[in-house]
């Protein structure tokens, strides 16, 4: 494992109060039944409610945390579509520092716009792969330090309390877990969530879900080494991801059973039940594990007690009710 419980421990302890303990809501009654069958318990962990619209505080702040006084001075960088460069503009502010982040041009401008209210320098870029050489560039010509979206030990010690808070939460509501899905974009959050909940419970199953059109760790699991893609295409911007990486892989492979795959009309479906019976506005990559649940894991969730995250909710509200009205 990458860490251990006591490492979580300290982890959250030394995020604080930067970050919430977002509740877990066990999923009861007539509407989850139309769903899901009914020996299926569900906990859903609503990390969407989290500082920032999503769980990408808790990785950036623990590698952020340890930055000196010239570190902070001197700034940092990040690639991301969004829910990560909200992150660490939101990080950066609370830290006293300063971030310039490069975001694909078909981000949502909202996103973008919600960086710059922060005081962040964005840095538009057609191409994700060369948005990704061009954070390098940044880091050695302006001395930022990179705060990668994905992957590296402080950012899935991060995203590990998560997987704690999820497993914990759940038990003490009645719901001790022996499954759980968990979203895949980079693999930073899985790798987290998934070796966190298996130090609480080695036997608990672990599924992994991914976009089909940005599914590079369903490929990587199926060559056995970090692979890439050659485009993104899926609503789910936070998954799309174009690469997975050894570290997060690594430790994803260790403790994942399987990875499924959901169409963008899953999503949608996802999205829908979220507002329509959980009254919750969660963007697509929050509707994920949701539409896996109701999709290809129905059947293996029968008679399972079901963690699942609702991990950000960072969509403007035209996009959201056209996603809506595809559910």
């Amino acid at each position: 494992m990458p860490f251990t419980i006591t490492d979580l421990e300290a982890a959250k302890a030394t995020l604080g109060d930067l970050v919430l303990e977002t509740p877990t809501w066990i999923w009861k009654g007539d509407t989850k039944n139309r769903w899901v069958d009914p020996s299926t318990e569900v906990a859903i962990k609503l990390e969407l409610l989290q500082y920032a619209g999503s769980f990408k505080p808790r990785g950036a702040l623990c590698s952020m945390l340890e930055m000196n006084n010239e570190e902070l001075q001197r700034g940092i960088t990040a690639i991301s579509a969004g829910n990560h460069a909200i992150a660490v503009s939101y990080a950066a502010k609370v830290l006293g520092t300063h971030a310039k982040v490069v975001m694909p041009s078909n981000a949502p401008a909202s996103r973008v716009a919600t960086c710059q209210a922060m005081g962040t320098e964005v840095v538009l870029i057609e191409d994700v792969m060369a948005g990704f050489q061009m954070v390098e560039q940044i880091e050695k010509a302006e001395g930022r330090k990179y705060i990668h979206p994905f992957d590296g030990p402080k950012t899935v010690l991060g995203t590990g309390t998560v997987g704690l808070e999820l497993y914990r939460q759940a038990h003490a509501l009645g719901v001790p877990l022996d499954m759980a899905i968990v979203p895949i974009g980079g693999g930073g959050l899985a790798a987290g969530m998934s070796a966190a909940i298996k130090l609480c419970n080695p036997d608990c199953e672990i599924y992994g879900v991914e976009p089909q059109g940005a599914c590079s760790m369903a490929l990587s699991f199926a060559s056995g080494k970090p692979e890439k893609i050659t485009s993104v295409d899926t609503v789910a911007k936070s998954l799309g991801a174009p690469f997975a990486l050894p570290y997060s892989f690594n430790i994803c492979r260790s403790n994942i059973n399987e990875v499924v795959l959901v169409s963008d009309d899953e999503l949608f479906r996802g999205m829908a039940i979220m507002f329509n019976e959980l009254k919750l506005v969660a963007e697509p990559a929050a509707a994920a594990t949701l539409a896996a649940l109701i999709g290809p894991l129905k059947e293996k969730a029968k008679g399972k007690r079901v963690g699942i995250i609702a991990c950000g909710s960072n969509i403007d509200r035209e996009t959201f009710c056209d996603y809506l009205m595809r559910g």
